[in-house]
């Protein structure tokens, strides 16, 4: 019996994330940064010790598109060491596109240097990869840029939503071409950094740069895939649950923000063989992140409630932040130096942030009336006090003509 081909898939390692972070001095690194390479690490051990015989990257190296020389360092540091197992496959993300496409991507430099056992997926096109159990074909699709797909067609004055739609039309023709080049003797991948139609997301909503296609899922339900590994969303998914073959997001390693914070991160360690391909999840020990939300209405000590809030979550090496709900009489008594004392042995205390219940909010039925103009505030204030509305209208125009004139004068007097 033929044995399975191991591949490990992993995605959005987005080195150089630094918010919520302090300088390391003894590296000069951020302290977030370290833990994005930290599972980086964790990755190149498991591939070691479970003796991976591929590796496939599918996108997002680096935050940016120009990561600094530190970064591109250690994030090579440890490609070499995963190299050194087993072939690694490097897909192009969005993040690793420069703004000009004739610009090399951050992971160009790997192709360049002709890399020992590293394969750039920088086109659209299929890589017979010899492994230690066997041939693999790994079909490449990286980040689909409007600017070279669309570069034959023309598009003045079309709309952004025939555009989009030309654009997962050439993309589903791509995928479909690709398929129909694939050898059926031989296990079949897909590998792409790409938005599903359908796809739960996550924090990559806030880093996405431009507009993102999104391709249909029945395009990569192909069963002449073995495995599809995906990368570009931040939530460990599968697209094809439970039907052949799996279509998997193994999301990013490490958690970015405080929209990750349930989150499980991690990657994919895949049995591959043709037909008959299962998978399974491996969490990564990630940074936890850690909302502590408490209502202190009514409470003559606030600061009390909260340090007691705080006593009762594991706090240990996480990213805190703290949401208090007071009102306007007992906000004056939060302490926040005690509330900060009862956090100093959290990683990083991102914000103590303030959610004061003014009465006047209930009264007018909104939650911030600052942002409301002079006459809307009138408005509800009038509805407030079970005011006619005909009586509304009318009160309304006079306030909007005495307004005017305080304006006009206002203006004439400088």
């Amino acid at each position: 019996m033929t044995q399975p081909i191991r591949l490990l898939h992993f995605a959005d390692a987005h080195i150089g994330t630094e918010n919520y972070g302090k300088i390391d001095p003894s590296t000069g690194i951020s302290s977030r940064v370290m833990d994005f390479l930290r599972r980086l690490t964790d990755i190149c051990e498991y591939a070691e010790e479970h003796q991976a015989d591929l590796v496939i990257f599918a996108g997002d190296a680096f935050k940016s598109s120009s990561p600094n020389p530190t970064y591109q360092r250690e994030f090579a540091r440890r490609i070499k060491r995963l190299a050194t197992t087993c072939p690694v496959v490097l897909l192009v993300g969005n993040h690793d596109i420069p703004a000009m496409t004739q610009k090399a991507s951050s992971v160009e430099i790997f192709h360049t240097l002709e890399v020992g056992n590293v394969i750039v997926g920088r086109t659209d096109r299929i890589h017979l990869v010899e492994t230690q159990h066997g041939l693999v074909q790994v079909a490449t699709v990286p980040y689909p840029v409007r600017q070279r797909l669309l570069a034959d067609v023309h598009t003045s004055g079309m709309s952004l939503a025939h555009l989009d739609l030309l654009l997962r039309q050439q993309v589903d023709t791509l995928i479909r071409n690709l398929a129909q080049q694939v050898d059926p003797t031989i296990p079949a991948v897909l590998t792409g950094h790409f938005t599903v139609q359908g796809a739960r997301l996550g924090s990559e909503r806030g880093v996405m740069l431009g507009r993102d296609v999104a391709v249909l899922p029945s395009t990569l339900a192909d069963p002449t895939w073995d495995y599809v590994a995906l990368g570009h969303i931040h939530c460990h998914q599968d697209m094809n649950e439970g039907r052949y073959p799996p279509v998997v997001y193994s999301g990013s390693i490490e958690r970015i923000d405080f929209g990750e914070e349930g989150d499980p991160k991690g990657f994919c360690w895949v049995e591959l063989a043709r037909g008959k391909t299962t998978y399974r999840f491996v969490d990564l020990p990630a940074r936890p992140f850690l909302t502590i939300q408490i209502d202190v209405r009514g409470e003559a000590d606030p600061t009390d409630a909260i340090i007691q809030a705080i006593s009762r979550h594991e706090v240990d090496e996480a990213i805190v932040r703290v949401i208090v709900t007071a009102t306007p009489e007992n906000e004056a008594l939060i302490r926040d130096r005690d509330i900060e004392a009862a956090l100093y042995r959290c990683a990083y205390l991102a914000a103590i942030q303030r959610d004061i219940d003014y009465p006047a909010r209930a009264r007018l039925g909104v939650e911030r009336p600052e942002g409301l103009t002079p006459l809307e505030l009138l408005e509800r204030y009038f509805r407030s006090r079970n005011v006619d509305p005909d009586r509304i209208a009318v009160l309304k125009e006079h306030a909007e003509h005495l307004l005017d004139e305080a304006e006009s004068e206002a203006s004439s007097a400088l």
